[in-house]
């Protein structure tokens, strides 16, 4: 492994790219200061932020000491925050719009089974925001119902229960609003508009996106033009598709330089299934099925059964029916959450299934092959990291997707 190889990474660039996340960017600067500085202490190296000076994306700058010797890091984080914002922005009566489209497009499409068939985690993830609506406007009718009940049940004119009727709608519709303003809480909305995004179009990508990918591309193009040792680029969640289809667009155009920095890919707690199961996503499989076998560059795919909102150690291009004879990467392995945490850690993260889902990008207890902030930090290529690393023995290759044209 890494730790018998000389140092091959001075410096280099990092781009990461969130998934479905309204929130600004900072929250992931914080999130590495303070994880890393942690995994620095638990780990016994150094790891310092800085400013990220100029304009362009926003990021920071990593000043770290590891295996004796400095790494110079700047990261930038790939925003797309207000495509969602803007996604989300739908009333209470269109978000149970979008939970009736989004339900029909992955029940009559065969999708959803088709996705039990891989974890079951992620597609009870998926249901819980139905579930919780459907809860929520149960709650709300009984809520109106019972003031109906009660203000009519000595009986009155009808005028009298007209108005009443009235105040009971406007009680349920109060409490729909009630719920929507504490989503923080229950999380239905914001995932009930993060899986409708891509049902809505099938799994292509909306032309606001694309654009915005494109202008991503043109970054780390940049970047590989510049005089770094590596460029990484970091797809998380639903940004792990965004980064395939990015990096596939690159180096099919011919836009990484032979000559330049080691280009890698690390995807994390990937949920490609979700995206690429659907019926119109047909250029993500071919990208998927493109980048799998492309050869001047590493793809590592990091999941972890524990993480119940991804499809930990499903390879994304094998299960997606894509895979050439000729196929790659990307490399599947476990970030062993149950191993690499303590017993005490892993026991109060064990139900709090968002945090988890943000496990990878923080610090662990005891870790194995997988310590995020080596990867993004240390003095190694995550191609020299991984160089001999064989894959997960009980990852998931089996091909169960029906959609599997990569043509319109």
């Amino acid at each position: 492994m890494a730790e018998n190889i000389e140092q091959t990474v001075k410096t280099r660039r990092v781009f990461y790219i969130p998934g479905y996340d309204p929130i600004h960017p900072r929250r992931y600067r914080e999130l590495y200061r303070k994880e890393g500085g942690e995994q620095a202490r638990i780990s016994d190296y150094q790891i310092a932020l800085s400013p990220k000076t100029g304009g362009g994306n926003y990021g920071w700058n990593v000043a770290a000491h590891i295996d004796g010797v400095d790494v110079e890091t700047t990261v930038e984080v790939l925003v797309w925050s207000d495509i969602v914002r803007i996604s989300m922005s739908n009333s209470i009566l269109a978000t149970y719009g979008q939970l009736v489209q989004t339900a029909w497009v992955y029940i009559a499409s065969g999708a959803l089974w088709r996705l039990m068939q891989l974890r079951k985690g992620p597609v009870i993830a998926a249901l819980y925001p139905v579930g919780m609506l459907l809860l929520q406007l149960l709650i709300a009718v009984l809520a109106g119902k019972l003031l109906y009940t009660t203000l009519t049940f000595f009986g009155g004119p009808a005028w009298f229960k007209g108005i009443v009727a009235a105040l009971g709608v406007g009680l349920g519709w109060q409490v729909l609003r009630w719920f929507k303003k504490h989503d923080g809480k229950f999380y239905a909305y914001y995932l009930m508009h993060d899986y409708a995004f891509g049902a809505a179009t099938r799994g292509a990508n909306p032309p606001a996106l694309e654009t915005r990918m494109t202008e991503f591309g043109d970054a780390i193009v940049q970047a590989l033009k510049s005089d770094v040792d590596e460029v990484l680029v970091v797809g998380h969640s639903s940004g792990a598709h965004l980064g395939v289809s990015i990096l596939a667009d690159l180096i099919r155009a011919g836009r990484v330089p032979a000559e330049g920095p080691k280009l890698a890919f690390m995807s994390l707690g990937q949920v490609v299934p979700m995206v690429s199961f659907l019926r119109d996503a047909h250029r993500l499989r071919a990208d998927l099925r493109y980048l799998s076998r492309c050869v001047g560059l590493t793809w590592i795919d990091v999941t972890a059964p524990g993480d119940g909102c991804a499809f930990a150690l499903c390879d994304p291009v094998a299960v997606s029916g894509v895979a050439p004879e000729d196929k790659r990467w990307p490399l599947v392995f476990s970030a062993a959450f149950t191993q690499s945490l303590t017993p005490a850690r892993w026991k109060a993260l064990r139900w709090r299934f968002f945090r988890l889902h943000f496990q990878y990008l923080c610090a662990f207890d005891a870790p194995k092959d997988y310590d995020y902030f080596q990867i993004t930090a240390g003095p190694h290529s995550l191609a020299e990291r991984y160089a001999g690393r064989p894959a997960s023995r009980s990852r998931i290759v089996k091909p169960v997707n029906k959609f599997t044209s990569t043509a319109p």
